[in-house]
Order: C-alpha cells, then structure tokens, then sequence
C-alpha cells in the first residue's frame, strides 16, 4: 500500500501495522518514533517513483494499492497509476481535501469505467492511459 504522510497521521499510523500489508509512506521527513521494530510502515523520503519501486518489490507481482490524495495528484502527474478506483458513498462530507484539485499534466485520459453498484455506494474502477490513442502502458 503507497500512502501519504497525512492520511499515516489521521489513520494513527495504524498502530505499525497496516490491515493490507505493507504501508509505504511518502513523506519528506520520517516521523518521531519511527520506524518502529516490527512494524510494517516503511517511510520514503525520495518521491513517489521510488516509494512506487518499493512497493511493488514488496507486492511480488501482486497489486500496489494506493490512499490519499496528495500521493494520488503525484502517480498520476508521474504516469506512475494504472487504475483509478473511486468509490461514491451516500455521504456529502463538505470538506477534506479535494482529490482532483491543482492536477499537473493534464488532461489525464481515463478509459471506459467498470461499474459496480452497492447498497449506498457505487464503485467506479477506470483505467489510467498513458497517451491520447489508449494504448497505455504498464
């Protein structure tokens, strides 16, 4: 999981260990009283392509997840995310931070979503292309 150093702080660091595996934290300085033993929240201080690189070493082919918006801007600017995953909830939270605002590179072309409906949200999945014709890259 790639994260960023807001989302670690609001989430507690999830106690040193992060429910979907590994969390790597895109900060540009390394909290007090971390790293901790045992844990599994690793810290990247040299950008997202790095912290990407870790991650995916990490994986061991499987799928990197990512949370937060900042981090989320960066991959995208980077060309460094495949998929974009929104889920729509039945909830107006009127503040936050915006995922979509102050965008570098754009327009970031996404192709044709996967829709899947629940009881009080509806998950959207696009996929991320890399050029205006679609063929993207992985």
């Amino acid at each position: 999981m790639l994260t960023g150093r807001r989302t670690f702080e609001v989430a507690g660091g999830w106690g040193g260990e992060h429910a979907w595996g590994p969390a790597f934290v895109v900060t540009h300085e390394v909290p007090a009283g971390w790293p901790r033993p045992g844990s599994s929240v690793h810290f990247v201080t040299g950008g997202v392509a790095e912290a990407v690189s870790q991650a995916r070493a990490a994986a061991g082919g499987k799928d990197v997840g990512v949370h937060g918006p900042d981090v989320i801007r960066q991959l995208l600017a980077a060309g460094l995310l495949d998929e974009l995953s929104i889920d729509v909830a039945a909830v107006l939270l009127g503040s936050g931070v915006r995922l979509f605002d102050n965008l570098a590179g754009v327009p970031v072309v996404l192709g044709d979503p996967t829709v899947v409906q629940g009881v009080g949200v509806t998950h959207l999945r696009y996929p991320v292309r890399r050029d205006a014709g679609g063929a993207g890259q992985r």
